[in-house]
């Protein structure tokens, strides 16, 4: 009789671990800015691994742009719960402060920073504590994690050839950022779109002229179509990060480990985001040149010379009237002060070695 009732016991307990339902799932909402293509790949990437790697407890779902809110107010629909979670780039939030720029496109790097400086800042030098204090103090109830570095952008696509910064004045162009107030030092003017929006602009006329993101990301959206000139490099946004949101409540609410998990996610997600983009973007200029008639042109210098001189006005006349963007602009350039004199020592002209491997041709 014992013998059964501890058979039974076991099998009570058996019972328990057997029938007991699984930890409840977690389903978020997320929206992003970006039409299919590279950009919007930076915000699928990290939601596919987080959905991976949660098995089932914690699930978001991407929705594309504008199916809940506009492109433009992903960070206040996070903030306000509309949103559970969104992905976006920060030069997007200028109107709301322009220190935010300073954390998507700061002309020249700034100071001289490639974006490896600039993680270097980010993640070592007190660059993701300043943007998370600037949230704080915009008061943006917020959790947000940085998951893809900027490639250095091409100066833009034009209908025709641009040969001087006086070839720009009386453009009507898409800029984003203080990039836009970069290209209206030259006297351009400038409306800032979100991508799904461009193509129709210049199809209309609207504009003349757009800068966006990447050869695959402008390639995907159709540039090509009308816009027949582009030019590479740019230097008007060599730098910066697009990033993922919390809203802070649905953040508190996640577990110790998922929350780890999370944040293990955005560091690989921007490594590996950063390592795929180059040899997207090295097919989609050839495919641009061979496909589609493209002439992938050559920036004049004199035209980035006198972008940095036209970034510098900007910038002064930022810091004069807003504290915060003088204060992340100041800790940019103490920081630079140092990575880029080190990096012209140690490391060895990229232009001699690729001359010397890969000469232009003739």
């Amino acid at each position: 009789m014992k013998k059964f009732a501890l058979i039974l016991a076991v099998m009570w307990i058996f019972s328990m671990f057997l029938f007991t339902p699984a930890e409840a799932q977690t389903k978020l909402k997320f929206q992003t800015p970006f039409s299919p293509g590279w950009d919007y790949m930076w915000g699928e990437n990290f939601v596919k691994r987080i959905n991976s790697l949660a098995a089932g407890r914690l699930e978001i779902k991407l929705e594309s742009p504008g199916a809940i809110v506009p492109a433009f107010q992903i960070l206040d629909a996070v903030h306000k719960g509309v949103l559970d979670g969104g992905v976006s780039w920060s030069g997007y939030w200028t109107g709301k402060n322009s220190a935010f720029s300073l954390f998507a496109s700061a002309t020249g790097g700034p100071f001289g920073m490639n974006q490896y400086d600039y993680n270097a800042w980010l993640f070592a030098g007190g660059g993701q504590e300043l943007y998370r204090g600037l949230l704080k103090k915009m008061k943006y109830d917020v959790v947000w994690f940085p998951i893809w570095g900027e490639m250095s952008e091409p100066l833009g696509w034009f209908k025709k050839p641009i040969k001087s910064v006086a070839d720009l004045k009386g453009l009507k162009m898409r800029a984003a950022g203080l990039a836009a107030d970069v290209f209206r030092e030259f006297g351009v003017a400038v409306t800032t779109l979100p991508m799904g929006e461009i193509m129709p602009a210049l199809e209309r006329g609207v504009i003349d002229a757009t800068e966006f993101s990447d050869p695959h990301s402008d390639m995907t959206a159709g540039f090509q179509d009308i816009c027949k000139y582009y030019y590479l490099p740019g230097i008007h946004q060599p730098t910066g990060v697009g990033e993922v949101y919390f809203n802070k409540r649905v953040w508190d609410k996640l577990p110790a480990d998922l929350k780890v998990m999370v944040e293990l996610v955005a560091h690989e997600t921007m490594l590996m985001n950063m390592a795929r983009v180059w040899d997207m973007n090295i097919q989609a200029l050839q495919d641009l040149q061979t496909k589609h008639g493209v002439k992938v042109m050559e920036t004049p210098p004199e035209i980035l010379v006198e972008f940095l001189k036209a970034w510098d006005k900007v910038a002064a006349r930022e810091a004069k009237k807003n504290p915060d963007f003088a204060n992340i602009l100041e800790s940019q350039r103490k920081f630079a002060s140092r990575h880029v004199p080190y990096q012209r020592i140690v490391n060895p002209p990229y232009n001699l070695v690729a001359e010397y491997y890969w000469p232009k041709k003739k």
